[in-house]
């Protein structure tokens, strides 16, 4: 529906442009309305007339309710027993004792009329919520991300089992273990030695710790000790198929190593030798995609602000000696700032970074 102020201007412009000229279906057809639309805009003295729609007067239809059906419909609906049923079940209701008086709809339309659609009954009204939003990092020891994958032993049928703990926000490995079962206990205890080795005790806003919905990650050990850390359990991501992508890029990234063995660890002295190498290696000297190719610790300690600024003023200073090499701006170095479990929600990640930066899952 067009405002009258609206079409009073398409008609002086199709106006206009019809006296320069213009075939005034063309103009019209460019003003994107129709020539009838315009010829029934306008008035009997040359003008152009509001839309009459809100204020027609439409007639009663011939099947509308009379007014003592009405009156009889509303007493009905506040008798004792159906005050506090809705019309979905007062007419059934009705109809067990043969008396119909109006479909569902007319008794919903009748009430509303009458201000009486509130909840009926004590129960509380059903309330609109929000799916789930996603859990955000703006700084180390916010968000942790964990899971469990299976190393292979020389001997067929043979695992070993390796849990890591992943920060977020810094990609760094602040916690794992190599066992040679799945156990419950396995997990508590490492989530219990990575609490105290980054010194959560003294936080006021304690982490979340997300994973999968495996059973070991989920048993009744595990969930005690979170509770007696002040950690959050978190065990699915909203919307999203994979729900522990961050946990599982890391494994793809672990077990394509150059240096992970093809045909299994012999021991379990050997396989957590190796898991403390990937993880020095992960850490200390890999340059991370996703956090602009600093290495995880310098993240999580801070010198990627510094690290990145010095790339940003080394770019910009070749692009000076040689500009004729350089046909746009340089490498984006801007520090990332929030990180979350679910990186197509660009509205979230807005109301903590100005930059609207989001997370990548190449590890």
């Amino acid at each position: 529906m067009i405002g009258l102020e609206d079409r009073q201007a398409l008609a002086r412009d199709i106006h206009i442009a019809h006296v320069a000229g213009a075939r005034l279906m063309l103009a019209c057809e460019m003003a994107g309305i129709e020539l009838r639309t315009l010829q029934r805009w306008k008035a009997i003295d040359g003008g152009i007339r509001p839309d009459g729609r809100p204020l027609a007067v439409r007639a009663t239809p011939k099947h509308a309710l009379s007014d003592a059906e009405h009156t009889q419909l509303l007493a009905v609906a506040n008798e004792p027993r159906f005050a506090a049923v809705p019309p979905a079940r007062i007419v059934p209701m009705l109809a067990d004792e043969g008396i119909y008086l109006a479909s569902e709809s007319t008794f919903s339309r009748v009430l509303k009329a009458h201000g009486q659609t509130t909840h009926r009954g004590r129960a509380k009204a059903p309330k609109q919520r929000r799916p789930p939003s996603t859990h955000i990092a703006t700084e180390p020891r916010q968000v942790w991300c964990w899971d469990m994958t299976y190393l292979p032993a020389k001997v067929q049928g043979q695992w070993f089992h390796l849990y890591l703990i992943l920060d977020l926000y810094s990609r760094k490995i602040v916690g794992w273990e190599v066992h040679d079962s799945d156990h419950a206990d396995h997990a508590a205890h490492l989530v219990r030695r990575t609490a105290l080795a980054e010194g959560i005790a003294a936080l006021s806003s304690k982490p979340v710790l997300h994973g999968d919905n495996g059973s070991t990650l989920k048993a009744t050990t595990v969930l005690a000790m979170l509770n007696w850390l002040g950690v959050k359990p978190s065990y699915s991501r909203p919307r999203v198929s994979d729900d522990n992508a961050y946990a599982e890029s890391l494994f793809r990234t672990a077990k394509y190593r150059p240096e992970f063995p093809a045909k299994g660890f012999a021991e379990l002295d050997d396989a957590r030798a190796w898991a403390a190498s990937f993880v020095h290696w992960y850490n200390v000297e890999h340059r991370h995609s996703g956090i602009r190719y600093v290495s995880p610790t310098q993240r999580h300690i801070g010198d990627d602000l510094a690290i990145l600024a010095a790339r940003h003023a080394l770019y910009a200073s070749a692009r000076d000696l040689n500009p004729a090499r350089w046909s746009g701006n340089t490498r984006n170095w801007t520090p990332v700032r929030a990180v979350t479990l679910n990186p197509e929600r660009d509205c979230i990640v807005k109301a903590f970074s100005e930059d609207n930066l989001i997370q990548p899952l190449a590890a």
